[in-house]
């Protein structure tokens, strides 16, 4: 989390125990990758808890390569997987369809924050909350991009539970950019990280109404 490495750490583990289960209980392959998604999560947040002790300890070698690996997370995988995951598992055409147009323009805002991640200064310092500075990765638009296909896109989804994913990360970023401005980036994932327990949800949703019997 964006608090300390305590919270970093058991947050990343929560997740991560949540992601296993969300995984264990999926039966459609199409449903995986969202499955997966606390997993990743998870895995994000153990990142930032490796940050916060290499800070600690004064590691500047280690805290670049947390930094580094953190935005590999928030500012290249989400863009491309959240339109992506969510696409695979939508049947309504028109919807299928807008996925994957959004699943373009993620492809193509991860590929430029990557080039921008692997090619510019990149920079972490945790302090109260952890602050990511990174070029002109915060330009608004590129950001409006970002936005449109990691919130934009579990808005368009056919599943009620998916949209409210959307919804309240959509509401989750306004607040974390409002309130914790420098270190919106990392506020704002951890929301997402909570948040995702909803994907949990609607797995566990699913898999009950698919072995549910007929009457």
């Amino acid at each position: 989390m964006c608090f300390s490495a305590t919270a970093s750490f058991l947050a990343g583990s929560t997740l991560l125990t949540l992601g296993a289960i969300t995984v264990h209980k999926t039966t459609d392959r199409r449903t995986l990758a969202l499955a997966a998604v606390p997993l990743l999560f998870g895995g994000q947040q153990m990142i930032e808890g490796g940050l916060w002790l290499a800070a600690l300890h004064h590691d500047e070698q280690l805290k670049s390569i947390m930094a580094h690996l953190f935005t590999m997370f928030s500012h290249v995988l989400w863009p491309v997987y959240i339109p992506f995951a969510i696409g695979m598992l939508e049947i309504i055409a028109w919807r299928k369809r807008t996925l994957w147009l959004l699943q373009l323009i993620g492809l193509s805002v991860g590929i430029h924050l990557l080039i921008q991640i692997t090619t510019q200064p990149l920079t972490a310092e945790a302090e109260a909350h952890v602050v990511y500075v990174s070029g002109h990765s915060y330009a608004w638009p590129m950001m409006i991009l970002y936005m449109a296909a990691t919130c934009l896109a579990p808005l368009l989804s056919s599943q009620p539970l998916i949209r409210l994913f959307g919804a309240m990360a959509l509401l989750l970023f306004a607040i974390a950019y409002l309130f914790y401005t420098a270190a919106y980036i990392s506020v704002w994932c951890f929301f997402a990280a909570i948040l995702s327990t909803i994907i949990y949800l609607h797995i566990n949703r699913s898999e009950q109404a698919a072995t549910k019997p007929c009457r």
